[in-house]
């Protein structure tokens, strides 16, 4: 189909007369296993033809059987195949102004190797003992959240990791690893670690590693969608059986909820890896994708096309998704990417009904896109636009991320702990959670000039993600006349500020081993964008973690403190308003503040990005000091009682009465 005609019918696609004939809102689009038969329902209004193609396995020239499907109700065609199918694969063959294309289900459940055919299937057969029964890790609100960004393959592949099932879901499986010098490594060390939460990056069916080649090193962090509602099988022992994928991901999610962390997927459903020969576009051309005036993919995603998420179908897909990852995988949050790409309303659409579900399902994403839209900016899910979404959906703060360090596009520029002046104001903007706050100076804020956020639930506090450099070889490469000690001083300071600060946190994985990406190190050149570099760039060195016990330590005693004292996790801008004050500092570069509460006591948090120690007054009182220089937990450090205390050189205090 041309781009002309596409384009006329992405036209069409928004004339009422469509959308109220065509707008189908059962819940039995896909495949409906029973033991007696398999009813299958496929959306694709403006064909003329549609059949169903049926195979034994997902990857041999095996069909057996071709069946005609039935026009029904709101665009959608039906069949029902009587008898047992568990176990079947298919494919739909859609016609379209006289062109027949092969395609597979949006909706499927399961998929053969490579997700070349969906796959029918008793899904409860795939579920591990005690799996639905099983309580969830306890949560209360979102701001008690602690979030931990992990690539499934790094997390194991390294020989370090003392983990059998490298690469695989089963490694989260697996417990009493420990790294070469007997140190716990993989599902014991991230319970031992005190996070609440994994965010796994993508880890639906993803398109660029080759599932038939997994013995050749293959990676890919997974955002280049094929099939949004399966695991992906390059992580299961057995890609070629649709079963096995899905049974080794409720697995992982098993032992992590057994071992008190909730679960989170990176969702991509703003763009797909194909854009023509996509399945969506094979089975309703032009309909899930925002088209140019000229009929070409518009590319707010970077990366070729972006989907129509305000359309009533596309919005009703990633709607029927996520509840279908909840239900079946129990699965406890979504992060979005580029969520800016999406319509507001689709996004609070999510929210309501995942609270229909579970309220405690945490909901985040970027608030920005990867190139310009169709889409008005009024209407996009952008960080500028929070106030208009539900408070149960967060955006990252790139405010906070790069007033701790400096611009993530700049490898050179510094912020507030590293050493750039003039911070302070971006800094207490993190502190408040971007929200209104007499305390601070707003056209002094790094990308801001006033608060976005209505409420603290509405804001990611984090310094870094797997985008852009890792915390340390930011660093590294910002700072390159600062001693080693200074440049931990200024990673564990960045760890106080994300761990204090209102909302909730968020950290990469290995940020607190030191977790660093180097292509020549001897050059002083790290990756950046290692989406597709080997697992000796990208695998998580577990040694790192006896190399560097006292940062590690002082990450868990952060945490361990931030569970502790329910203050540092307000839900309501009024509540911060009037328990939160900040100090009169001695000089520049140096931030403080008290939260006060009648019935929970009273903290005083400090941070001192000087390169020399400095002295300050505090209210006057009995205070009990937790957080000096590099420790931190819940043990009374030392007692204070003159009204003044000398705070070091790059560094966090945090006292409390």
């Amino acid at each position: 189909m041309d781009n002309y005609r596409m384009l006329q019918y992405y036209n069409y696609f928004s004339t009422r007369e469509f959308i109220e004939a065509n707008s189908y809102d059962g819940n039995d689009l896909g495949a409906t296993w029973e033991k007696e038969q398999t009813r299958l329902r496929i959306w694709a209004p403006t064909a003329s033809r549609v059949s169903v193609n049926l195979y034994k396995s997902g990857d041999q020239d095996d069909c057996f059987q071709t069946l005609e499907m039935t026009r029904d109700i709101k665009g959608t065609w039906v069949t029902v195949l009587y008898g047992d199918y568990n176990g079947i694969y298919y494919t739909y063959v859609v016609t379209v102004d006289g062109e027949s294309k092969e395609a597979v289900d949006p909706y499927a459940k399961a998929v053969g190797v490579n997700g070349r055919r969906g796959m029918i299937i008793d899904l409860s057969s795939t579920d591990p003992e005690g799996f639905r029964s099983e309580p969830l890790p306890e949560l209360v609100s979102s701001t008690d959240a602690i979030i931990y960004e992990l690539h499934i393959r790094d997390f194991s592949s390294d020989e370090s990791s003392g983990m059998l099932n490298k690469g695989k879901y089963m490694a989260f499986t697996e417990t009493g690893t420990i790294n070469p010098h007997g140190e716990a490594t993989g599902l014991d060390y991230l319970r031992q670690l005190g996070i609440t939460h994994v965010h796994l990056l993508p880890a639906f069916d993803y398109k660029t590693v080759d599932e038939t080649r997994l013995n050749e090193p293959q990676f890919n962090w997974g955002y280049d969608p094929q099939h949004f509602n399966v695991p992906e099988g390059s992580y299961s022992t057995d890609p070629y059986h649709g079963e096995v994928r899905i049974k080794e991901f409720k697995q992982m999610v098993q032992a992590l909820h057994r071992n008190g962390i909730r679960v989170i997927m990176d969702m991509v459903y703003n763009h797909t890896y194909e854009s023509v020969e996509s399945d969506f576009n094979r089975i309703v051309p032009g309909y899930y994708y925002r088209l140019t005036q000229e009929g070409y993919f518009s590319n707010a995603s970077g990366c070729g096309n972006e989907t129509a998420s305000e359309r009533y179908m596309m919005r009703k897909f990633i709607i029927d998704s996520l509840i279908h990852w909840v239900k079946e995988y129990r699965i406890d949050g979504f992060r979005f990417d580029l969520m800016g790409i999406h319509d507001i309303e689709t996004m609070n659409q999510i929210r309501y009904e995942l609270n229909k579900i579970d309220p405690t399902i945490i909901v985040y994403g970027e608030g920005w896109t990867g190139g310009l839209s169709p889409l008005p900016d009024w209407e996009r899910a952008l960080k500028v636009n929070i106030c208009h979404m539900d408070t149960g959906i967060a955006v990252f703060s790139d405010n906070l991320r790069d007033g701790i360090k400096g611009s993530v596009f700049s490898a050179q520029e510094r912020g507030f702990v590293n050493g750039k002046p003039g911070m302070e104001d971006t800094i207490k903007f993190g502190v408040v959670a971007a929200t209104q706050h007499a305390g601070i100076d707003y056209w002094k804020v790094n990308y801001s000039n006033a608060p976005w956020a209505a409420e603290p639930t509405q804001v990611i506090n984090y310094a870094s993600a797997h985008d852009n450099l890792t915390l340390w070889d930011k660093l590294t490469l910002s700072c390159p006349e600062a001693s080693r000690e200074d440049r931990i001083k200024m990673n564990l300071l960045s760890a106080a500020i994300v761990f204090t600060c209102q909302g909730i946190p968020f950290f990469q994985a290995g940020e607190e081993f030191l977790r660093s990406k180097p292509i020549n190190v001897e050059e002083m050149k790290f990756d950046e964008n290692s989406y597709r570099s080997p697992d000796s760039v990208n695998s998580l060195k577990w040694d790192l973690v006896t190399e560097n016990r006292m940062i590690v330590d002082y990450y868990k005693g952060m945490m361990e403190f931030r569970k502790a004292h329910r203050l540092l996790r307000l839900t309501t801008t009024q509540e911060l308003q009037e328990k939160l004050s900040f100090l009169e500092t001695p000089e520049a570069n140096i931030v403080a503040f008290v939260i006060r509460d009648l019935n929970e006591g009273e903290l005083c948090v400090i941070y001192n990005a000087n390169r020399h120690n400095a002295r300050m007054s505090i209210p006057e009182g009995e205070w009990k000091v937790y957080v000096k220089d590099s420790h931190a937990g819940t043990e009374i450090i030392e007692t204070i009682t003159d009204g003044a205390v000398i705070i070091e050189a790059i560094s966090a205090m945090i006292l409390a009465k």
